[in-house]
Formats: structure tokens, C-alpha cells, sequence
């Protein structure tokens, strides 16, 4: 699992969805009392699994340690995985394609309203309005969004977040890619239709 949160960062690189030091992901495995999450400000062509920051959880709290360099999106991470018990991943990535598309005014959850391929193994949801990146709001607002319904007992597979970037989780790194992958399939596809109507066009 920690290899694979290497290797997704090197394929986002490989795929122009990142720069050098973007992007980050994080792991909680199941009976383990630990968030594993990419560090802040390394190259992340270079993750391998003694890169990867691990932060002890005690009564559902990190215990972070001075020295200790996670991703400056921790917080975000952390509120989608604080409450779970099976083993996660959270992928957080800026690729290209649905990036322009949420910054020429789509919302995700509708643009792939006409893609079946999308919404039948992802569930998009609302896109978190453009805040300040790695603050507490991101953190809370990309919580609040990935939630289905007020406890948070189901969650959607993906979100992005307005002039930054998406938010994905799964099982593992991998099927959170997949997530990523599907959505910016479909971006690049309506983006480059030159359809650029928000209304008819989004539905079926």
C-alpha cells in the first residue's frame, strides 16, 4: 500500500496532473493506529515507502511529533478518514482537464450526468467553491461535500475543488486514481467538443 502511494504520484506526474511537488495521498489500513500521507514540499517523483510521513492515532486523534513534515494537506485527509474503520486511501491531485472544466464554471456532479461510463463506478459530488489551499477550510468544506447525506455515513468517490484540484478516496491509491481518471476522461472530452453551454447539453 505505502509503494502504491508512490507510484500513483509518479503516474499523476507522468500525466501532467501535477507538478514536481503537488499534489498528496494518504492511507489508514484497517486495525492499524496510523495515517500514512505523502510529505509536504518533496519531489514526488521520488515518494517510496520510507518517504511516506506516519503519524501515530490515539482516541482518534493524530499525535504529530516535532520533525514530523506531512502534507500541508493533512487536515483535509484526516476529516475523510478520521471516522472510518476499513482501510482507505485519499487522493489529492490538480489534473488539467477538470481543473479548466470547474474553472469555465461546470459543476462535476453534473457534467457527467450524460457519461454512464462515469456514474455508474463514480459518484461525483458538489464542487467545493475556490478557497485557500492546505487551510482549514478546504479541509472542512471538502468533508462537508463528500458526504451524501448529514452523518456522513455514505460519502461520493470524488469531489474538486474550484481553481485548485480534486479529492478522491477508495480503498486503496490505485481505485482512487481510477476515480480521477474517469472524471478527467470525460472533462477533456466536453471541453474539447467546443459545447460549452451549461444547460442542455448536461442532461439526459
Amino acid at each position: 500500500m505505502l509503494t502504491a502511494m508512490g507510484d500513483v504520484m509518479r503516474e499523476a506526474y507522468k500525466r501532467g496532473w501535477i507538478t514536481t511537488r503537488d499534489g498528496n495521498c494518504s492511507v489508514r489500513m484497517k486495525n492499524r493506529p496510523y495515517l500514512y500521507i505523502t510529505p509536504s514540499g518533496v519531489r514526488k517523483t521520488i515518494i517510496h515507502p520510507e518517504s511516506i510521513v506516519k503519524i501515530k492515532i490515539e482516541k482518534e486523534d493524530l499525535q504529530l511529533e516535532n520533525g514530523m513534515n506531512p502534507s500541508g494537506e493533512l487536515w483535509m485527509h484526516w476529516f475523510l478518514l478520521r471516522d472510518k474503520k476499513e482501510t482507505l486511501s485519499v487522493l489529492h491531485l490538480h489534473p488539467t482537464y477538470t481543473v479548466a472544466a470547474m474553472y469555465a464554471g461546470y459543476d462535476l456532479s453534473d457534467i457527467i450526468t450524460p457519461f454512464p461510463e462515469v456514474y455508474r463506478y463514480t459518484k461525483v459530488g458538489p464542487n467545493v467553491p475556490a478557497v485557500q489551499a492546505t487551510s482549514m477550510d478546504l479541509a472542512e468544506q471538502t468533508h462537508k461535500n463528500m458526504c451524501t447525506n448529514l452523518t456522513c455515513s455514505r460519502r461520493y468517490d470524488i469531489i474538486g475543488q474550484e481553481q485548485h484540484g480534486v479529492c478522491a478516496i477508495a480503498k486503496n491509491p490505485w481505485d482512487a486514481f481510477e476515480h480521477i481518471e474517469r472524471l478527467e476522461h470525460i472533462c477533456q472530452i466536453v471541453l474539447l467538443s467546443g459545447n460549452h453551454l451549461k444547460t442542455s447539453h448536461l442532461k439526459i
